[in-house]
């Protein structure tokens, strides 16, 4: 199993539009993050969480060809306004694609993109899309995909787990009973806004706790705004912590 970040980034995306702070303006490659999103390979099952708006500029960075399904955290726009970019995937295939996520998330889809929900035409010039509202684990081909709930301020919204991989972005709180969905895992991959508190995210330091508590053998923290230099903040992580980058790619022995 491959994991691939496609984006790194908070809603802003970094470098930030118009802002002449010392991270923004260096540019470091590790500074440089699109939206968060993830890819995910499982054999021959290739798995979306997200489709943000920078999903066209991600796809052909990692030349990506497949996307089996989509799971969808939640419906805020950079999370979810790439939805349109997943023609491309439809006409190459000539097929739907099923996408998953709560009843709050897919009927914000339906509302917001009902037109990705109509059947196909000849031409395949729009997304073509099955929406499918989810609580419990499901099976995507031959891959086992668990729902992981999760609070984003007042937001009821999911993480998911692949084997031993998890994806947690835009957490505010993890609800005591999703703790025991989260065992075990090789690679945690989780929400860590900037330094200071958030009311609808993890500060850096929350998310260390919580990475402590969930004990993954490595923890990637993702969806940070240009508040953070992680090339700095990176030397004071736990060994077992690091920055997600965009383009980091693991290999995991299922």
């Amino acid at each position: 199993m491959k994991v691939i970040v496609l984006g790194a980034g908070s809603s802003a995306g970094t470098p930030v539009i118009g802002c002449h702070c010392k991270v923004c303006t260096e540019a470091h490659p590790l500074n440089c993050r699109t939206r968060a999103s993830c890819y995910i390979m499982a054999g021959d099952v290739g798995l979306l969480i997200d489709t943000g708006p920078d999903l066209r500029q991600q796809a052909l960075r990692e030349k990506l060809h497949e996307v089996s399904a989509v799971l969808y955290t939640h419906p805020h726009a950079d999370h979810l306004n790439g939805i349109d970019d997943l023609r491309a995937f439809c006409f190459r295939h000539k097929k739907a694609i099923p996408v998953f996520g709560n009843q709050f998330t897919i009927h914000n889809i339906e509302e917001r993109f009902g037109y990705t929900l109509l059947p196909p035409t000849t031409h395949w010039e729009r997304p073509v899309l099955s929406a499918h509202v989810v609580d419990e684990p499901f099976m995507v081909g031959n891959v086992n995909v668990i729902p992981i709930p999760l609070l984003h301020g007042q937001w009821p919204i999911f993480g998911y787990r692949v084997g031993n991989v998890a994806w947690l972005t835009d957490v505010s709180e993890i609800p005591e009973s999703s703790f025991a969905l989260l065992e075990g895992l090789d690679v945690l991959f989780l929400d860590c806004l900037r330094y200071l508190p958030h009311y609808t995210h993890l500060s850096l330091d929350q998310a260390i706790v919580l990475a402590t508590r969930i004990g993954a053998r490595q923890t990637c923290f993702m969806h940070m705004t240009h508040e953070v230099d992680v090339v700095e903040a990176g030397k004071s992580l736990p060994d077992s912590m690091m920055f997600a980058f965009d383009g980091q790619q693991i290999e995991i022995a299922e």
